[in-house]
């Protein structure tokens, strides 16, 4: 079946393929993804040999509710990954119209119209919190609707701006995501926070042993490293600072958070070029000619960008 993906960032593979090169030698600014990642050891052998436990299950989310400050009535399950459960809230719901405010992360969009909803106005709303790409924040004033679906995978550079305390409304589902601030997109792990109702319902459409047994642990000891996550927090806006330093005389700065940079330039699809050829590869729009996003380059890779532009 010939199955046409939907475009995102990453895809270095066909980067690859057009400008040569192998994989370790490229830097990829396409994600909004930490290269600095969270350390993750080495998992014990019976965590692969072994059907996840519960009790390994509930240790992540009693951890987890404590890092997002979760209220005691919302409910949370784990899952692989926020794709894997923003393909499957549409169905939770009786088919009608939702609002989907975009430029903005397009599987929403995608999983509603599978499920044969419409893309308009109506009593459903999604929200990506900060929205990617340009950085929006929302607040409660705009979420007047029944049905709430609050992204937050790039939430956690700001906790303080997060929506969580909207958790236990009815109608409402919030997602996390640990590909993104902790950068273990290859891990998988994502949680859906809400409405006890319709995360119960969340968990049965997902099924038994959603998340693997080495992204537990690992999930687990993130989540309870709170200093990690502080000195992350400074690091990511430092880093971010130091990108717009760089770009200053090439772009002009449109949007972003302390994870990804949205910029403006003459030619988005010239300056992907320019770069690529010097094996760093950036993200372009489809609907846009003048955007590129870029994430944040590895301590290695300052001096190469520099010299890419």
């Amino acid at each position: 079946m010939n199955h046409k993906l939907r475009d995102h960032g990453g895809g270095l593979d066909a980067a690859i393929l057009q400008y040569g090169g192998t994989r370790a030698g490229w830097i990829d600014l396409s994600t909004g993804i930490n290269p600095h990642p969270y350390p993750i050891g080495t998992p014990a052998m019976s965590d692969w040999i072994q059907l996840p436990d519960q009790g390994a299950v509930n240790t992540l989310l009693v951890e987890a509710r404590k890092f997002w400050q979760i209220p005691d009535s919302a409910a949370i399950i784990a899952a692989p990954g926020a794709s894997a459960l923003i393909a499957r809230i549409p169905a939770l719901f009786p088919t009608a119209n939702v609002d989907i405010p975009t430029p903005t992360y397009n599987e929403h969009a995608a999983a509603f119209k599978a499920h044969g909803w419409q893309i308009n106005s109506g009593d459903a709303k999604v929200i990506v919190h900060p929205n990617n790409p340009d950085g929006r924040w929302y607040t409660a004033d705009d979420l007047q609707t029944s049905v709430r679906i609050i992204d937050e995978s790039f939430c956690d550079v700001a906790p303080d701006r997060s929506l969580i305390h909207l958790a236990d409304t009815p109608g409402t589902i919030i997602l996390k995501s640990f590909g993104k601030f902790w950068g273990l997109a290859g891990l998988r792990l994502g949680f859906a926070i809400g409405d006890p109702a319709l995360i119960v319902r969340l968990s049965d459409l997902i099924g038994p042993w959603p998340v693997a047994g080495p992204a537990l642990r690992i999930g687990t000891a993130a989540l309870q490293d709170t200093k990690w996550a502080h000195d992350t927090r400074q690091r990511l806006q430092d880093d971010a600072d130091r990108l717009d330093t760089v770009m200053q005389d090439h772009a002009q700065l449109i949007g972003g958070t302390s994870l990804f940079r949205l910029y403006d330039v003459p030619d988005a699809a010239q300056m992907q070029d320019q770069l690529a050829h010097h094996h760093i590869w950036s993200r372009i729009f489809p609907y846009s000619k003048t955007w590129v996003r870029l994430g944040l380059p590895p301590a290695d890779g300052w001096d190469r960008l520099k010299a890419a532009l």
